[in-house]
């Protein structure tokens, strides 16, 4: 559904330097595409949670769909254009399937919602975050798939959105790049029980290839050298407002843009540009931020 970036996306880059054309969203053609090259199964806004989930916490996302969505609407194409069993597990045996970046959201709609200062409670419910991935890369193994990436969250305590929702007075609050320390302890907590259910998930699925995507430290990389690729505040973002971090409004037709977004890691706030895009994935594709880089598999 979109592209909520200047351009193009993690995924975008893998598919080119697989050889493949850029990935189309899958909804617009769900009942009819055969999608020879792959999909984009991304839902804006998605949930690895069902939203009815959060009502024991007393809070509700904005989003109707979830991980339960994307996952159907895989498995209903797949259905209709490799049907059968066979059929279905030898077009997977051959694709590389990315999955995720997934769980963000379940964190992000509950900081956004003014609750920035209570990290207690998605800390409760991440195991279930964590299971719920586990067990969505497990369906698609069973499903037929050999390949499979897994990525972790992004450090978001260096995201503006939270860096201008969640400003501190306290210079400890802060580590040496200027990020808030408390939210990136938080994505790497996530990303070590992440890391934690790959690891079992490889253990019962000897013949299948399953790699951990550590986009956590490949997004670092431009937080710490920015000048190295060419980025002149990775913390402030090119669409929105004028706020210390780019922030303020909302990143629509109204918002103020920046000149040159290549010049820019955030481009709404959340969401990166294309050029913080770039460097994540070639951490990826080429190392060092895969446990195999993608590169150095033999798929597609």
């Amino acid at each position: 559904m979109g592209r909520a970036s200047d351009g193009r996306l993690i995924v975008d880059f893998y598919a080119q330097s697989l050889g493949l054309p850029l990935l189309p969203p899958s909804l617009p053609k769900e009942n009819t595409g055969q999608f020879p090259y792959g999909a984009n199964f991304a839902l804006y806004g998605a949930t690895a949670l069902n939203p009815n989930f959060f009502k024991r916490y007393n809070f509700g996302v904005p989003f109707t769909w979830s991980l339960d969505d994307q996952l159907d609407t895989f498995k209903k194409v797949l259905a209709r254009i490799a049907p059968g069993d066979a059929a279905t597990k030898s077009l997977l045996s051959e694709s590389l399937i990315v999955f995720g970046e997934i769980g963000g959201n379940d964190y992000n709609f509950w900081f956004f919602a003014g609750h920035g200062g209570d990290t207690h409670t998605p800390e409760q419910y991440m195991p279930d975050v964590i299971a719920r991935i586990g067990d969505g890369v497990q369906e698609v193994i069973n499903l037929g798939a050999k390949t499979v990436l897994v990525p972790g969250n992004f450090p978001i305590g260096c995201v503006p959105a939270y860096l201008s929702g969640n400003k501190s007075n306290k210079s400890a609050d802060y580590d040496q790049y200027h990020c808030l320390k408390r939210f990136n302890n938080f994505s790497q907590m996530h990303n070590q029980l992440l890391k934690q259910e790959v690891s079992k998930l490889k253990s019962l699925n000897a013949d299948v290839k399953i790699i951990y995507a550590d986009y956590y430290g490949a997004f670092m990389e431009f937080v710490k050298n920015p000048s190295r690729y060419g980025i002149d505040d990775p913390l402030v973002a090119c669409c929105g407002g004028n706020g210390p971090y780019g922030t303020g409004h909302t990143c629509n037709q109204t918002a103020k843009l920046c000149p040159d977004p290549s010049r820019f890691a955030s481009w709404d706030q959340v969401h990166m540009t294309e050029k913080a895009y770039s460097v994540i994935a070639n951490g990826v594709l080429n190392g060092p931020y895969a446990d195999t880089p993608l590169l150095a598999l033999h798929v597609c």
